[in-house]
């Protein structure tokens, strides 16, 4: 999943040098390399929805911990909303563990994931779209419905006074 997410960052301008390197330490505890300071799971979860990128290395083992952390933040998220995913789908998920469960998540929930927001993205600017063109049409609508009116000719003979003519003059 690490590749398709680099890949996508590297379609949409960014570079590596915005991820953020995190050390986690055995107290739980997460320090920012980038700022120096400690950093709790939402200032994570913040840094992700700015678009960073974050790696997460354990300070003693240095191994990577990124997936664990990050699965993490979205659990208390979801425990905040007390759901996340529909109870037969976790079922299979134990079930299934690894074994049938990991390529799908790789490979295919991420596309499709990636593929929800950039059609929601391509929805919401047609939409702009519509309605500039909506109100472009009102105003053509308004001065169509002036120009076409067919009691024009009616109420110009009535005299609509000349613009260019200087009222304090008389003819």
């Amino acid at each position: 999943m690490d590749v398709l997410i680099t890949a996508n960052h590297f379609r949409s301008g960014e570079s590596m040098d915005q991820t953020v390197v995190l050390k986690k330490y055995a107290n739980r505890r997460l320090y920012d390399t980038e700022k120096s300071v400690y950093v709790t799971l939402s200032d994570v979860s913040g840094y992700i929805r700015r678009g960073r990128l974050v790696s997460i290395v354990d300070a003693k083992t240095k191994e990577d911990v990124t997936a664990f952390i990050l699965t993490q933040i979205v659990l208390e998220e979801a425990k905040k909303n007390n759901a996340l995913l529909p109870v037969p789908f976790l079922h299979l998920i134990i079930r299934y563990g690894d074994n049938l469960l990991g390529e799908f998540f790789e490979k295919y929930l991420a596309l499709v994931v990636e593929n929800f927001v950039n059609h929601r993205k391509a929805m919401d600017n047609q939409f702009r779209q519509w309605l500039g063109m909506g109100l472009n049409m009102s105003e053509a609508t308004k001065k169509n419905l002036v120009e076409m009116n067919p009691f024009r000719s009616v109420f110009d003979t009535f005299g609509q006074p000349d613009s260019k003519k200087d009222p304090d003059q008389s003819s």
